[in-house]
């Protein structure tokens, strides 16, 4: 008899679930097809996206910060190099906290409230590093600033796939990504002209523009919806998709959507651990674990003490860096579709294992003595290469297929624990890479390499391609 009921709830639970994916493909006709907006009556999606990614810019600043200011200041407040390590990496402990426990808070302010708290947080971290005297308080102010990071990582996605159109949406998310390596990139510029007092001030100004900006964007429609207020949902639609626009159709594809997810069991963590989502969580959480273990947040934090202790003008590397991962992250969004995903994560780690012998072999010269010369060459070519091979794939790829992989009954759950999962190896390569360097600097990047030659071997066996493939078929196919 147990046997029977739990066929008969997993057969209603499919029933439910179809047309639940049918609505989700069809929620956004902004496409001149005469149920949404035309083409020229999309800017206010774009203001909507331009506000939201600040966020993700001011992600990237939090991230890029602790590079160009580690000499500095170490040398002001008299840190040892183990202070130093606990402030760069406390980042990802209170991004950690931030991405866990933002789902709520944003399900209950709204995408346009937690975005608010978001920034207040990363104002206070901004404050507190720049008034700091010592390890303490600079702590504190990174950690605060984590939590806003860890927040906005979880907001700005969420927020731009629900206002978006579906003839945008692709493109407009994948702002979300540049705008996170953008933020990174200037942090790494204005940090080598400015000092670190300065830099964390010019941090506030993102969370300016965001706070500024919500004044003047609509709410979520979708998040409108599910809390019941009928009245804002279509005037944020109508507002998001033109006031001569249609929105009747989308307006009751959305509330249908709304009406068949309240349907569907809640979902609990133990549930992904059933032999059905299993592969979904190999790859997810596997991708995750590549992502980070193959160094690439040491390199981030500390690109400029690497260039210094390869050799090579940090300045003038730093910059050289930051350039390059904005173009090629920018690239990489534009080819996703056609190169296709496994493909594309491929090419990426085995970047990587390149990149990381070269900076391997750059270290090895000048710990022995050997080719002085040649050393600084080989440093510069292999975190260019590094950064280059990371930004094409390995940096976004794995977040897609994420999104990808998992039914929507369980997306919320899984999406938390990848994140988790992300954040702790975020915080676990950031924290032991000065060690790591002390140990040995060559042998620090050859356990990297290692480490990125075993993400090849996962990509090869264990990830599926998802290119051309619908939602349905991904998961049919994944989760048998």
């Amino acid at each position: 008899m147990a046997a029977i009921k739990e066929y008969a709830k997993n057969d209603a639970q499919e029933e439910i679930r179809e047309p639940l994916v049918r609505v989700d493909n069809n929620l956004d006709v902004g496409d001149g097809s005469g149920h949404g907006s035309t083409k020229g009556d999309q800017w206010m999606v774009y203001l909507s996206t331009f506000v939201a990614v600040c966020g993700s810019y001011e992600f990237g600043c939090g991230v890029g910060y602790s590079s160009p200011t580690q000499s500095a200041i170490r040398k002001d407040l008299n840190l040892s190099l183990a202070e130093y390590s606990m402030f760069g990496s406390i980042l990802t402990f209170g991004a950690m906290i931030g991405a866990i426990t933002i789902g709520p808070i944003t399900d209950f302010l709204g995408r346009k409230g937690a975005l608010r708290m978001s920034c207040g947080f990363c104002v206070a971290g901004w404050l507190a590093i720049y008034f700091s005297k010592g390890a303490l308080s600079l702590d504190i102010g990174r950690l605060a600033t984590g939590y806003g990071s860890g927040a906005f990582s979880y907001i700005v996605p969420v927020f731009i796939a629900e206002i978006a159109p579906k003839n945008l949406r692709g493109r407009l998310t994948a702002i979300n990504q540049l705008m996170i390596v953008t933020g990174v990139s200037v942090s790494f510029i204005i940090g080598v002209v400015v000092s670190w007092r300065a830099l964390a001030i010019i941090g506030i100004v993102p969370c300016a523009v965001i706070i500024f900006g919500l004044f003047f964007i609509p709410e979520s429609p979708r998040w409108l919806a599910k809390t019941g207020r009928q009245k804002d949902f279509e005037v944020a639609l109508q507002k998001l998709r033109g006031k001569d626009a249609d929105i009747s159709h989308e307006a009751a594809e959305i509330q249908e959507y709304i009406a068949s997810l309240e349907l569907l069991p809640q979902a609990k963590l133990l549930d992904l651990f059933q032999r059905r989502y299993l592969r979904s969580v190999i790859i997810a959480v596997g991708l995750m674990v590549c992502q980070q273990l193959g160094g690439i947040n040491g390199v981030c934090f500390y690109v400029s003490n690497i260039f210094e202790q390869a050799g090579f003008s940090p300045r003038l590397g730093t910059i050289t860096y930051a350039i390059l991962q904005v173009v090629v992250t920018g690239l990489g969004a534009a080819v996703m579709d056609k190169a296709g995903r496994k493909p594309l994560i491929l090419v990426s780690a085995s970047g990587l294992v390149l990149g990381c012998v070269l900076i391997a072999t750059s270290f090895f010269l000048k710990v022995h003595g050997l080719a002085l010369k040649a050393s600084p060459i080989f440093a510069v070519a292999g975190i260019l290469i590094f950064i280059g091979s990371f930004s094409i794939g390995m940096g976004a790829v794995p977040w897609v297929l994420m999104s990808e992989i998992f039914p929507i009954n369980i997306k919320g759950q899984a999406g938390s624990l990848t994140t988790l999962v992300n954040w702790l190896g975020a915080w676990l390569c950031s924290y032991t890479f000065n060690f790591l360097m002390s140990w040995s600097s060559y042998g620090t990047f050859i356990l990297y390499a290692v480490v990125n030659v075993l993400s090849v071997l996962f990509v090869i066996v264990i990830v599926p391609e998802t290119k051309g493939k619908t939602l349905e078929q991904i998961q049919g196919a994944i989760n048998k």
